[in-house]
């Protein structure tokens, strides 16, 4: 038993180096120039190990994007946790600091600018074929505002998560003003459509 743990975490253990090493290769050269023998070199491993640990290329892809999409889920549930009695504080804090994070992120920023020519294959994993990337975000989202007292139907309430999701997304992808001003203005919307605006201004001054 002891065996096939160990072998179990060194298996977990090889994963984890390898796409971070991917990910260190992409920021500094390109998605294009991520070869498996490369990476195998980079992360220390057999080149058969890489293929055991992730797979494909495209799996390896994948892979990358839902690691660095963690670093974000952590962030907006921290978000929530810091203001479990103030659900538009939670939702500022939530969407600023991962539009911080965003704007750090060198993954995120190499594929976003497309500075690498092919590197623009991973697009789709952040914008047309980000279902699984969505899903998760939707899910941790409802998980936390389920927590507070909303008056509004169900059905409402998702939708209205799904659409600060969505718009969030679309900040960290191309953002148009400062994290602050786009966590003012996404609180606001949400605001409006609870009917707690007061609450919002009361929060300003």
């Amino acid at each position: 038993m002891a065996e096939a743990t160990a072998g179990y975490d060194d298996a977990i253990s090889s994963r984890s180096r390898i796409i971070a090493a991917a990910v260190r290769l992409t920021c500094a050269d390109g998605w294009s120039k991520v070869t498996m023998g490369r990476l195998a070199t980079e992360a220390g491993v057999s080149r058969q190990t890489v293929y055991n640990a992730v797979g494909s290329r495209e799996d390896l892809a994948e892979a990358m994007v839902l690691t660095e999409s963690a670093k974000f889920i952590f962030e907006i549930v921290g978000g929530f946790e810091n203001h479990p009695d103030d659900l538009l504080a939670a939702i500022h804090e939530a969407v600023e600091n991962t539009l911080v994070l965003a704007e750090g992120n060198a993954l995120l920023r190499a594929v976003v600018s497309a500075t690498h020519g092919a590197d623009t294959e991973l697009l789709p994993l952040l914008t047309t074929h980000s279902e699984p990337l969505l899903g998760t975000l939707l899910v941790v989202v409802q998980d936390r505002v389920d927590q507070y007292e909303i008056d509004l139907e169900p059905e409402r309430i998702s939708a209205v998560i799904d659409i600060t999701v969505r718009t969030a997304l679309s900040h960290v992808m191309q953002p148009t003003a400062t994290p602050r001003q786009t966590a003012d203005s996404i609180t606001w919307l949400v605001a409006r459509v609870l009917g707690r605006t007061d609450e919002l201004v009361a929060s300003r001054t």
